[in-house]
């Protein structure tokens, strides 16, 4: 997973992006009659928590301009999140009644008569219409403008050591418009700001893995190095390929055929059509046949240096290898984000329904709950909602921190992995063994401790945390309806009396120490650019894993689209489809041994010896039945098989 604060180089594991997401199987943000703005409908969640009297420093200034977006609400939301439940609810008799793009446009988005009113209401405050999509208005325009649309005032307020515009309370829109107005975005720029066109950056400098290695599990035997939990340790594992990731994951004869599986990141690496082929030859995955694999692309990006654009080439890399080596004969298309931010996430999202791109969508990437604000909350939520009544499921990784205190302080999950419409996917150390043989899983956490300057014992082992699947419960998402009766009330009701959404909802291979080889195109040290491959994890893993095995399910049960899985996949929970993961499948510690280069690529700055416990995720556990590390499991022999006995 990727975050937009940081870059993670893949030595450790891929991160991603962004805020947002709440309301669980709710019918996005209401609009409600505002007792101090007569005649107005609050727009719920347009005021951030961060904009208190406290870190009030006054008034924005009139003429300052302002860049926002107008989500539309449609001709009914409450029925689009009904159907998104019922179509998605094996217990329902419309489950699997799907409609087309212009069906669920025409039966659930706004009308012309809505988009000509707001537009009209806009533009009579003196904002400029700049753009319209089915989904929502952008416009633009300055302080003064803005606050006579929206009937707020905009002041300036700290947050951190930085100051940043917000509402002094909650932006409103008129009842005149009959609830036409879903939200409204950008009236706070924290952290979104302009910039300017902008050229993709070359690939990023090289990142290789230094041996020994083991093929499989337990293979290579660190025989001269100190003992861990009372034995000698194997070698971590170079990288797992395809064939192996498929023999884990019950994949059998299934190999995706028929199915569309899209990714969104943000970017797109330029090599990622030579990395792609060159990479399924050297490790015996089926030739890209021409067309498998299609990029859709923004004409331009913005924030490239801010997002670290070219870290993001390795995060496609990873997501398109990643789902053809387990679904080989799947469908792939790219559809890249202008930049990491939630108005460009939110239009490749869109894409991908509005266009039916796909039925099955990968994402890696997304931010702490705490970042998370409801107005855009609602309109992730109202593109899933969309999705749902199409047919389309999203998978989202789960997060690389673990329960995030050592990362923020405070326990919390991720988002928009929070969201109650899509499937979290959270992580696991993955033991392969000879001949392809699933051995264990336990939950992805690690903890590192190195080698003594003697070379006889390991410092402080078994060490600090250092990253783990990200889980837990919930503070703002209330529990969906397939979580009850599976999750445990003492996670549920952890945050709230009533119950929370938990975070995940599957799981798969995550761990870099247990991960999963990719070849991408990088700088290296001389300056040149070449094709060189490396291991890699995360839940950037985890998601496209999930997303292939869900192709190849699909495939199974005869080509109809899976759509929102979630009540489906808890459907299963304790049924053969699971391999039900805990911290310690045998019974003792595990560990594995690994020797890392220094600078990252030569032996030249010279090499760095640890040990790596497994099983170790921050204060979460992976226990027997449902946690919140691993969810339900992970996909065992019977799990596609089943889709095929619908």
């Amino acid at each position: 997973m990727r975050s937009n604060r940081a870059k993670m180089r893949a030595g450790a594991s891929l991160a991603a992006t962004l805020p947002m997401l709440a309301g669980a199987l709710a019918f996005g943000i209401p609009a409600a009659h505002a007792v101090d703005n007569p005649g107005r409908d609050t727009l719920a969640g347009t005021k951030p928590a961060w904009a208190t009297a406290k870190a009030d420093k006054g008034a924005t200034a009139d003429t300052a301009q302002v860049s926002a977006r107008v989500y539309l609400a449609g001709r009914d939301a409450a029925g689009l999140a009904a159907y998104a439940k019922a179509v998605s609810d094996p217990a329902s008799a419309a489950y699997g009644k799907y409609l087309g793009a212009d069906q669920a446009q025409a039966r659930f988005g706004a009308t012309e008569a809505q988009v000509k009113a707001v537009k009209a209401w806009l533009a009579s405050a003196g904002l400029k219409v700049t753009g319209t999509t089915q989904h929502y208005v952008s416009v633009s325009g300055d302080v003064a403008a803005a606050e006579k649309a929206f009937g707020t005032q905009l002041h300036n307020y700290t947050k951190g050591s930085r100051t940043y515009r917000a509402p002094s309370r909650t932006a409103s829109a008129p009842e005149s418009l009959k609830g036409a107005v879903l939200t409204v975005t950008g009236l706070d720029n924290a952290p979104h700001r302009a910039s300017a066109k902008e050229q993709l950056p070359p690939p990023d400098s090289v990142f290789k893995n230094s041996g020994p290695f083991s093929s499989y599990y337990g293979s290579n035997t660190a025989s001269t190095l100190p003992s861990a939990y009372g034995k000698k340790i194997p070698y971590a594992v170079e990288g797992y390929t395809g064939k192996q990731l498929r023999a884990a994951y019950g994949a059998g004869d299934y190999t995706g055929k028929g199915v569309r599986v899209a990714i969104t990141d943000a970017y797109a690496s330029p090599t990622i059509a030579y990395d792609a082929a060159t990479y399924a030859k050297q490790h015996g995955d089926a030739a890209w046949k021409t067309g498998q694999l299609r990029q859709v692309l923004p004409k331009n990006y913005t924030k490239t240096e801010e997002c670290g654009a070219a870290g993001w080439y390795g995060e496609e890399t990873l997501d398109v290898e990643a789902v053809h080596a387990v679904a080989p004969d799947a469908q792939v298309t790219y559809v890249g984000g202008a930049s990491c931010y939630d108005d460009d996430l939110l239009d490749s999202l869109s894409k991908v329904v509005d266009n039916h791109l796909a039925d099955i969508v990968s994402n890696s990437w997304g931010d702490i709950e705490a970042n998370q604000t409801p107005d855009l909350a609602a309109a992730y939520d109202q593109v899933f909602q969309f999705g749902a009544v199409e047919g389309i499921g999203f998978y989202f990784s789960s997060g690389d921190n673990g329960d995030e205190v050592a990362n923020t302080g405070t326990k919390q999950v991720d988002t928009p992995a929070n969201s109650a419409w899509v499937t979290a996917v959270g992580g696991t150390s993955l033991a392969v063994g000879k001949g392809d043989k699933y051995l264990w899983e336990t939950g992805w956490g690690t903890q590192k401790a190195v080698l003594s300057a003697d070379g006889k014992s390991w410092t402080d082992f078994p060490g600090a945390f250092t990253s783990g699947a990200g889980g837990g419960t919930s503070a703002t998402v209330a529990q969906p309806f397939y979580q009850k009766g599976v999750v445990p009330d003492s996670l549920a009701k952890a945050n709230n009396a009533a119950g929370n959404r938990v975070v995940p909802d599957i799981s798969a291979i995550a761990d870099p120490n247990t991960g999963f080889k990719v070849g991408q195109t990088q700088t290296q040290a001389d300056g040149t650019e070449a094709y060189s491959e490396y291991r890699i994890g995360g839940t950037s893993l985890a998601a496209p894993v999930i997303a292939a095995v869900q192709a190849l399910a699909q495939q199974a049960g005869g080509g109809k689209a899976l759509g929102f899985a979630n009540p489906v996949i808890y459907s299963k929970y304790g049924t053969k489809a699971y391999h039900d993961v805990t911290d310690n499948p045998t019974g003792s510690g595990l560990a594995v041994a690994r020797v890392d280069f220094v600078n990252g690529y030569d032996a030249t700055g010279g090499q760095v010896v640890s040990v790596r416990s497994l099983g170790k995720d921050s204060s979460l556990s992976a226990v027997k039945g449902y946690d919140d590390v691993t969810g339900v499991g992970t996909p065992a022999g019977g799990y596609i098989s089943s889709f095929g006995r619908r």
